[in-house]
């Protein structure tokens, strides 16, 4: 059938005519024969199907001023309508209902409608009830668009709608009502009005006498509408939104409904306030949110999940959520999305969030570590990408402090050494939580407010709750959650006691030996974000035998970047773990094998951490973190010194792995001052020539060189402690007051001492000497020249394969000359090579011709220059690769010298053991010499150790 053709009546100008006519003089009328309906109701169902339809309908609409009358007829039909039975707590002010619903009693018409679920009383007439259906059809399409709504507000449509839904009860005029109140609500300012107006407690009304799908779907949409702040929040679950939507959850609606009931739940959950999770759970909708979230609908189930998220910062709610199943449901969402198809770190963050929220219940912990919700979390410490995550998943490990089971496969999947990378980390800090979200297995417990922010607030309001702590500062692994002490009493005033790490606290190993604490002390104990992993570590620490887990590299390295890098005073819980695991037996070999006691003293002692080597960067020294080393120093000696030490590191160097040898023989000067027992261990059992026959292999550990030439330097203090090593020259030569020279009275245009014989190098450079004093000066030149040789008839005589530089020196030696800095000549500044220099030629010319005495002096020479004041640790190396044994002896002693620096004596021996390359015999004889004191080569010396 073809459509009817619009006639006259259809236009907007008589639709707007018959609108406004209406709005002035009521709603009467007689009916138009032609079409068996009013002019009112042709005009608002040809504006409703036609006009406002149309594209740009609504835009000519607002623009032809038909708002006005629009909502002014809508005021009239609601003051038309059947008055409220009652004003209860949920209907609107009383000045509205006093404005609006005392209007002229309604006409008689007929009766409504069997689709109304309303009693009749609060039914309109089928006339007004059908002008209320497209009136108010037509105001809720006009709210689609943004400039419609501004003038509906400006208008005070929004009174007039919040009046018609107190005061009319029909199930379709509540719907259209509802959707024009949800269109409103989509702008801020609306949206504040609409709840001023007093619309929520007749919506939640409206949810609870409704039993049609579409009205509950629109006031449904209109309360997750007004829900669009954290006060509207508040505010909506405060006049009890919640159960309702909880409740019509419960009872299995229609798919329609079912969605919009958890998009409203999950907006009105954002910030979960208490009084929503109470009502939620009241209505029973924990069960069904549960179910939902397997729903085949992804709209359904990806809400659903994020409401659970949102439930869990309740602590009251958190028990029942686990005891649903919710802690499951939430743990395989995230470990889904942390999949290989899995969504990204912004999905997975308000998951990660209620999962280490729900680790402060012990039944939920129960069910997460039976999940296997520990090993998601291990994961997310793993992950850099979650790096922004890392304090709170700590924070919420801290729960399981006391579960063994639960710390046994922590650290079996490698918490500790990440724990020790927390300590100095950087993270981002987590967003506020309040006191709601505390522990409630506790629930009368009172939470303390404080200061902090993030996770840690809320962590340790945790701890309080939970028992494990009877005040805000007081939170140990020392006390059981069995027996919680009583809040410590404040310091006396005489007395005051300060959180700074002072000398006194170092001073004695005895004071850190069993570790323990006042209750002063105690609440003075600083928290800061590395709290938590400081409570885990301290907690593995106190284990019978925690040496597999702590007395590592990598976890050493985080106590220690911690100690030495905080900027304000450490925790003393840090100082108290050091401290417990150098007192501890069970810990010795652990500390040997692991490089622990060489990085201690590196590290507390000398100020040289492993980012410090090999570049020479200068580290402020400070005296506590001194004493502190050498106080944990100490305690490892009482344990290497005691029967049962003796007996591990005996054990060590004869039985172990040749790498367990090698860290032990490097170990023990710092842990053993027993003469005996270094002695025997290091000199009698071949632990020194253990340990230096190691430098040129593979070095076992980044720092190897550096303790190793530490090591070495403490055993020659052990074994000559008040005898220095001799000082390299053989030969006195003080080169900075030369002697008087004697060659010089040959040279000249006028010499004093007129040559018989001139010397012919390489380069036409003719040298004037004297014949008898050459001959008598070496029996290499005694045979050139004073014997049969052709050359002892000749006054030019040929030296081949010699510079003038070189034989400078030759010349000088030949003529008596002893100290008169000709040595000096042709030996190169420090930093220029010294293999294939005039010195390297100087000294073999030396060797051939037979002047020992002139390599002596060569020798001092280069190592004045090169080893001097002025020398460094690079040209230790340079040196040592002439061969020379002499000058290898001198290397071996500058080395390790007496106050030499620490640093520069380890990157001495890294350029000794380079250049050594295959050939370390020389190296590891020299060395041995300087330990054992004695000079390389002298008679009598015994090297057999």
């Amino acid at each position: 059938m073809a459509a009817a053709k619009p006639t006259l009546t259809d236009s907007l100008s008589f639709c707007l005519a018959q609108l406004t006519a209406a709005a002035g003089e009521g709603l009467g009328g007689g009916k138009d024969t032609a079409t068996n309906e009013t002019p009112l109701g042709r005009a608002l169902f040809v504006l409703r199907t036609r006009h406002v339809k149309a594209a740009g309908g609504i835009e000519r609409f607002r623009a032809r001023g038909g708002l006005r009358p629009l909502l002014a007829l809508l005021r009239r039909a609601a003051a038309a309508g059947p008055a409220p039975s009652q004003a209860g707590p949920g209907s609107a002010p009383s000045s509205v209902e006093s404005a609006t619903c005392d209007g002229p009693a309604p006409s008689s018409g007929p009766a409504p409608s069997a689709s109304s679920s309303s009693s009749s009383s609060s039914s309109p007439p089928a006339r007004l009830r059908k002008t209320l259906d497209l009136a108010l059809s037509i105001l809720a399409n006009c709210c689609t668009e943004g400039a419609c709504r501004a003038e509906v507000r400006r208008l005070g449509g929004i009174l007039s709608l919040v009046t018609i839904l107190q005061c009319v009860k029909t199930d379709s005029i509540q719907n259209r009502t509802a959707r024009a109140l949800g269109n409103l609500a989509m702008e801020p300012e609306s949206c504040g009005d609409i709840h001023a107006a007093g619309a929520v407690p007749l919506l939640v009304e409206s949810l609870t006498a409704c039993q049609d799908s579409q009205c509950l779907q629109s006031v449904v949409r209109a309360l997750r509408n007004l829900a669009d702040s954290p006060q509207h929040r508040l505010a909506l679950a405060q006049q009890g939104a919640v159960r309702p939507l909880a409740e019509l959850l419960a009872a299995a609606p229609d798919p329609a409904l079912t969605l919009a009931l958890v998009r409203a739940l999950l907006e009105l959950s954002r910030g979960c306030s208490r009084a929503c999770a109470e009502q939620l759970s009241l209505g029973g909708g924990l069960g069904p949110l549960v179910s939902l979230a397997s729903h085949p609908k992804k709209a359904v189930r990806e809400a659903t999940i994020l409401i659970l998220a949102n439930l869990c910062a309740q602590g009251l709610v958190r028990p029942a959520l686990g005891n649903a199943g919710g802690v499951e449901v939430l743990l395989g969402e995230l470990r889904r999305r942390r999949g290989p198809n899995g969504a990204g770190p912004a999905s997975q963050q308000p998951l990660v969030r209620a999962v280490c929220l729900l680790c402060r219940e012990a039944i939920n912990r129960a069910r997460l570590r039976d999940a296997g919700g520990l090993e998601l979390l291990m994961g997310l410490l793993r992950d850099p990408r979650a790096s922004a995550w890392h304090l709170r998943v700590v924070a919420a490990l801290v729960g399981f402090l006391y579960d063994t089971g639960a710390l046994g496969r922590l650290q079996a999947l490698g918490l500790v050494p990440l724990l020790a990378g927390q300590l100095c980390g950087d993270a981002g800090d987590e967003e506020e939580e309040g006191r709601e979200a505390a522990s409630w297995d506790f629930p009368e417990e009172q939470t303390p407010e404080r200061a902090e922010a993030g996770s840690f607030r809320s962590l340790r309001s945790w701890l309080i709750s939970e028992g494990y702590a009877a005040g805000p500062g007081d939170i140990s692994p020392d006390w059981s959650p069995e027996r919680c002490p009583p809040p410590p009493p404040p310091p006396e005033p005489a007395e005051p006691t300060s959180p700074t790490l002072g000398p006194s606290s170092l001073r004695t190993p005895r004071t850190l030996r069993t570790p323990g604490r006042s209750p002063a002390a105690a609440s003075e104990e600083p928290w800061g974000r590395e709290g938590p992993a400081l409570l885990l570590l301290s907690r593995f620490s106190q284990a019978p035998d925690p040496s597999g887990a702590l007395v590592t590299s990598p976890a050493l390295c985080g106590l220690l970047a911690y100690v030495t890098g905080s900027p304000g005073p450490p925790s003393p819980r840090a100082l108290r773990i050091l401290a417990r695991l150098t007192c501890n037996p069970a810990c010795l070999e652990a500390f040997v094998r692991s490089y622990g006691a060489a990085l201690l003293r590196a590290w507390l002692v000398l100020g040289v951490a492993p980012d410090d080597w090999p570049t020479l960067r200068a580290r402020p020294a400070r005296r506590q973190h001194r004493e502190l080393g050498e106080m944990l120093l100490q305690n490892l000696t009482v344990q290497a010194e005691s029967p049962f030490g003796v007996g591990a590191l005996t054990h060590l160097l004869l039985s172990g792995s040749p790498e367990d040898r090698v860290a032990c023989a490097l170990t023990l000067p710092f842990i053993c001052r027993k003469p005996s027992l270094w002695r025997r261990l290091l000199l009698d059992q071949g632990g020194l020539r253990l340990l230096l026959s190691a430098l040129t292999r593979p070095a076992p550990h980044p720092l190897f060189l550096f303790f190793a030439a530490d090591s070495l330097s403490c055993l020659q203090g052990l074994v000559s402690p008040t005898v220095s090593p001799a000082l390299p020259p053989t030969i006195p030569l003080d080169l900075d007051a030369p002697s008087p020279c004697l060659y010089e009275r040959l040279l000249g245009p006028a010499p004093i001492l007129a040559p018989d014989l001139h010397f012919l190098l390489d380069s036409g450079l003719r040298l004037p000497a004297q014949r008898a004093a050459s001959a008598t000066a070496s029996p290499f030149f005694r045979a050139l020249l004073a014997g049969s040789f052709a050359e002892a008839q000749m006054d030019l005589v040929p030296l081949r394969g010699l510079s003038p530089s070189a034989a400078w020196p030759i010349l000088h030696h030949l003529h008596g000359c002893r100290g008169c800095g000709a040595a000096l000549g042709p030996v190169p500044p420090p930093g220029q090579p010294l293999l294939g220099s005039e010195a390297e030629e100087a000294l073999e010319a030396a060797g051939r011709f037979l002047l020992p005495g002139l390599e002596e002096e060569l020798e001092e020479a280069v190592g004045h220059i090169h080893l001097g004041p002025h020398g460094g640790p690079e040209s230790v190396g340079e040196v040592f690769r002439l061969g020379r044994p002499r000058l290898v002896a001198h290397c071996a002693r500058w080395t390790l010298g007496p106050g030499q620096c620490p640093r520069k004596r380890a990157l001495a021996l890294v350029g000794l053991v380079e250049a050594a390359g295959e050939e370390a015999g020389p190296l590891t004889e020299a060395l041995l010499a300087v330990v054992m004191g004695v000079e390389l080569g002298s008679k009598g010396s015994s090297l057999d150790c």
